[in-house]
């Protein structure tokens, strides 16, 4: 199973998986030792490093030709809803003051 390190770390953290990534048995367990609470696992700054570097590997970024596609779509629709709402604020603008007007 795939799992980023926050997930490996907290299956650790609850005696899920041992050091090495591997499933450990339920039954070695004792009661006290399921109901103990894990210390926190803190990292030094050159594993933070890498392990940020790893998952940033595995990152599927967008190609050139996406971004740009996506881009020209997130602008035309900020476009649109922008004319969209424009529209309503002058036409229910004006029809408020037609309605003032009709009570003078």
């Amino acid at each position: 199973m795939a799992m980023n390190r926050e997930q490996r770390r907290l299956l650790q953290k609850q005696g899920h998986l041992d050091a090495e990534g591997n499933p450990v048995s339920r039954g070695g367990r004792t009661r006290d030792e399921a109901r103990a609470p894990a210390r926190s696992e803190r990292v030094g700054p050159a594993q933070y490093l890498r392990e940020v570097n790893t998952e940033l590997r595995r990152v599927n970024w967008p190609t050139r030709q996406e971004v740009i596609n996506y881009s020209i779509v997130t602008l035309l629709t900020l476009l649109f809803f922008t004319l969209l709402v424009s529209g309503f604020d002058f036409v229910f603008g004006e029809g408020i003051i037609q309605i003032l007007k009709l009570a003078n």
